[in-house]
């Protein structure tokens, strides 16, 4: 496998974190940019545990000039990009008739006008150089949208339906788009206390959690050659909920 520059934003969190780990296992080769702007501790550790295979960038996923910035440290020190993981993402539910518009303006700008810039930013690379792979991490909400989450819903399926649309855009010239949605996943800070975890596991089939490492699996194999002919696709990874 050749070695691969791969930018992960998000990379503060649990699933961030696993998706990391699971490209820096797949290939020695492989440099992993960690995409943060806030709270930026456990990215800093695995930067300490990889230095010569991991770094940091300051990334506002929210601001276009913080993507360019972004993108252009990486592509000058590497000269390529050839991996983006749209992971950044955060929800603030509430019903909507008493939903703040800060509330639905923040999610919309962080989980969908993220990943269009995210997106955006590092087109003009991944063009030049034919071939890329972008995996927008979405979420089963924008497939089952639950209520109390009309922001959150409506900004993934946003991502999904963005993801749809470039896809096409690209295809001809060897760049692939896909998106994920995960279900519930056990993450070291569960929003849900334990009637709340007991209710959702009882609408699970395999009657778990997942676990951030299983999506791993699933972004690194979109990420991978074999999956060039797959592109356009939503992958949910729920347990069977839906």
């Amino acid at each position: 496998m050749n070695p691969r520059v791969i930018l992960i934003t998000g990379a503060n969190g649990g699933l961030g974190q696993a998706i990391a780990r699971s490209f820096l296992r797949e290939s020695l080769d492989n440099r992993i940019w960690l995409g943060v702007h806030e709270n930026v501790e456990k990215a800093g550790m695995l930067v300490t545990e990889n230095p010569e295979r991991c770094r940091t960038v300051d990334l506002d996923v929210r601001k276009p000039e913080a993507w360019g910035a972004a993108v252009a440290e990486i592509v000058t020190r590497h000269q390529r990009l050839d991996v983006l993981v749209n992971n950044a993402g955060h929800h603030q539910d509430s019903l909507l008739a008493t939903m703040a518009l800060k509330s639905w303006q923040n999610i919309l700008a962080l989980n969908l006008e993220g990943v269009f810039h995210g997106c955006q930013a590092v087109l003009p690379t991944m063009i030049s150089q034919r071939n890329g792979r972008i995996i927008n991490i979405a979420s089963l909400s924008a497939l089952s949208a639950p209520a109390g989450q009309a922001n959150y819903a409506a900004a993934k399926a946003g991502v999904v339906a963005l993801t749809q649309s470039l896809a096409k855009e690209v295809a001809r010239i060897g760049i692939t788009v896909n998106a994920v949605c995960p279900g519930y996943l056990d993450t070291e800070s569960p929003a849900m206390d334990e009637t709340q975890r007991q209710r959702a596991m009882e609408r699970i089939p395999m009657r778990r959690f997942g676990q951030p490492s299983e999506v791993a699996a699933a972004v690194c194999f979109l990420a991978c050659a074999e999956a060039s002919y797959i592109t356009g696709s939503t992958l949910k990874i729920d347990g069977g909920i839906f």
